[in-house]
Formats: structure tokens, C-alpha cells, sequence
């Protein structure tokens, strides 16, 4: 047999597919390995070139082959698809991924580690647990509202409503009613507190983490956002420019060009939705409430031109370009002189 040197693996929950070929390209195995046989049959082998879908437990089983000595690659399963002959299926997908990790073009997703990944959960945590708390507050609220209270909007008005749930002796609502908004209102504390205590964890991550806390010192982003980038992005010299990371979150108008016409429309949302949306959210706070709003040149002219929207996406882009010069140059934000 001859040896293996660049070896596909097609991730599943308990049967993977292992597709390896020598230095000419010739398949020398295609097969298929239960999730316990996974450790070990790598283990047998020489070290070679191992080629993933950055898919679930992609990052798990790139770090368990690494430690076996083998070079893993993670690759976005969209540049992946391309490269997938004739019918789906497992045998193919692993062929596929197997020719796409040699390709000298292709793009690679550098693995996390277990601390970063740790990180990011608890970032996708307090995301799921905010999703349901605005799900019960706008519950509590239209309940509320059949009953003719209303309140003004905002996170920090619905204890107004909450207290009115909580008084017993309030005749406005029913009792059946209250019996039942009791219960709402009860997760939606519950979740203000377990929210609160994920808030606590990040805080603590970015207080340890030198990345984190050199992001947080541009304007626009606060712990939240810059722990989410340090986890999210552990080696930025996979991105050749600033222009290129905010490419890879989406920021960028999409192209539809032919004939030598350019035409772009609207950003292209492509990457990491959760990065995207925290980085406008944050671009809309600088312009609401910074005072860079009201000294920086190009913001000023940028509102006065564009719709608040429109300026906080063209925001977000610039502050995207300007976490990645942070991060690559390890370095914390300077004003410009202008700004300032």
C-alpha cells in the first residue's frame, strides 16, 4: 500500500468517512470508521495532511488529530461544495474535502482552542438567553396591553409592568390572568439573573486577555464585543488586510459585476452574524451617544449624507478594519488627530 498523505475526513455525529491518497492523487483508502475507531486508526498512521469541514466538533477533532501529529485543516463547507462529483453522499463528501485541502487557493479556518471555545459558549449562551428574554417581554407586554397598560419602550420599563403583575392587590388584571403573567414575569427575572451572571463570566475572560482588552479601547466596543473578536478570531494573519475581515463578517456591499459593470448592492451578511450584529449595534451607540459623532469629520459627514442605519453598517466596517490592525499589530487604539 502505498502511504497516505492527504487524508479527507466527512464529520458525523457516530459514522465518518475517511477518503486518503498518496503524493500522486491515487485514492489508496476510502473507508468508513465509527466514532470510537476514530482515534485509533489515526493513530496508525504516519503524519499527514487531514482536511475537515469547519462543521460541529470540527474544532474537537482538529485539536485530538493534532495531538496525534497530524496537520489538520478546517475549510468552510460552502468552498467545499464545489469540489463534490456527480450524487451526495458521505463517500463523496470525503473525496470532495480530500481534493478541496490541496487546492492553493483555498481559504482555511484556523482551530480554536479549548479556551477560546469555552468563550465562545458562554457568548452563545447569554445570546439564546437574551432571544428568550426579549421572546417573554414582548409577551408580558402584549398580554399587558389587552388589559389596557401599557408601558414605553425599553428593557428597563418592563418593571413597571412586572409590578403591576406582582401586586395583588392591583383590580386592573384579573386574578385567573395574574395567576398565569406571574409566571412570565418570573422567567423574565430568572433570565435577568442567569443573563447577569454570563455577563460576569465574560467580563472576567476579557480582564485576563490581552487581545480582549487592547479591542475594548476602540471606540464602539466594550467586553462584550471584544472578547466575541479574541475568541471568534485567534490568529487575524489569516486575513491579509483589515478590507478582508470585514469582508469575511459581511460588511461589504455585495457585487453582481459582468461586462466591465460594476453594480453592488447591500452588504453581503456573509460570516459570523453574531460578530456582524454586535458591531452594529455598536457603530449605533457611537452615533447616538459618543461625542465622536459630533468631532470626527468623517462621521459628521457620513450622517449628514446617509440615513442613521446606512452610517452605522459603513461604521461597523471601519471599526472592523480597526480591530484587525489592533490585533495585528498588537497594539491599542490611538485617535487620529483630527478626531480628536
Amino acid at each position: 500500500m502505498n502511504e497516505i498523505t492527504t487524508i479527507g475526513l466527512d464529520l458525523a455525529k457516530n459514522i465518518f468517512q475517511v477518503h486518503g491518497v498518496d503524493e500522486t492523487g491515487t485514492a489508496v483508502i476510502v473507508k468508513r470508521l465509527r466514532r470510537s475507531q476514530v482515534i485509533a486508526f489515526f493513530a496508525g498512521l504516519p503524519p499527514c495532511l487531514v482536511g475537515m469541514e469547519a462543521c460541529a466538533t470540527a474544532h474537537h477533532w482538529a485539536r485530538e488529530l493534532s495531538e496525534l501529529g497530524h496537520e489538520v485543516r478546517l475549510m468552510p463547507p460552502q468552498y467545499v461544495k464545489a469540489y463534490v462529483k456527480r450524487n451526495k453522499n458521505d463517500a463523496a463528501d470525503a473525496a470532495a474535502i480530500c481534493e478541496a485541502v490541496k487546492r492553493p487557493s483555498m481559504r482555511f479556518v484556523p482551530a480554536k482552542t479549548i479556551e477560546q471555545q469555552s468563550a465562545l459558549l458562554t457568548h452563545r449562551a447569554r445570546d439564546l438567553l437574551v432571544r428568550q428574554r426579549t421572546m417573554l417581554v414582548n409577551a408580558l407586554r402584549g398580554h399587558m396591553a389587552e388589559f389596557g397598560l401599557i408601558e414605553a419602550q425599553g428593557l428597563h420599563k418592563v418593571a413597571g409592568l412586572i409590578a403591576i403583575v406582582m401586586d395583588d392587590m392591583d383590580e386592573r388584571i384579573p386574578e385567573m390572568a395574574r395567576q398565569a403573567l406571574k409566571v412570565i414575569a418570573g422567567q423574565i427575572n430568572e433570565l435577568q439573573t442567569r443573563i447577569a451572571a454570563l455577563e460576569t463570566q465574560v467580563l472576567a475572560w476579557h480582564k485576563n486577555n490581552p487581545v480582549s482588552q487592547r479591542l475594548a479601547t476602540i471606540p464602539g466596543i466594550g467586553p462584550i464585543i471584544a472578547t466575541a473578536i479574541a475568541a471568534t478570531v485567534p490568529d487575524p494573519s489569516v486575513f491579509r488586510s483589515g478590507r478582508e475581515f470585514a469582508a469575511w463578517l459581511g460588511l461589504v456591499p455585495r457585487q453582481n459585476c459582468t461586462g466591465g459593470k460594476v453594480r453592488l448592492g447591500g452588504i453581503s451578511k456573509r460570516g459570523d452574524s453574531y460578530l456582524r450584529r454586535l458591531l452594529v449595534n455598536g457603530a449605533i451607540s457611537v452615533l447616538l451617544w459618543s461625542k465622536m459623532a459630533k468631532t470626527d469629520p468623517w462621521l459628521v459627514s457620513l450622517r449628514g449624507r446617509k440615513p442613521l442605519l446606512v452610517a452605522a453598517v459603513a461604521l461597523a466596517n471601519k471599526t472592523a478594519r480597526i480591530a484587525w490592525a489592533v490585533m495585528s499589530r498588537q497594539t491599542t487604539y490611538r485617535h487620529a488627530a483630527g478626531a480628536a
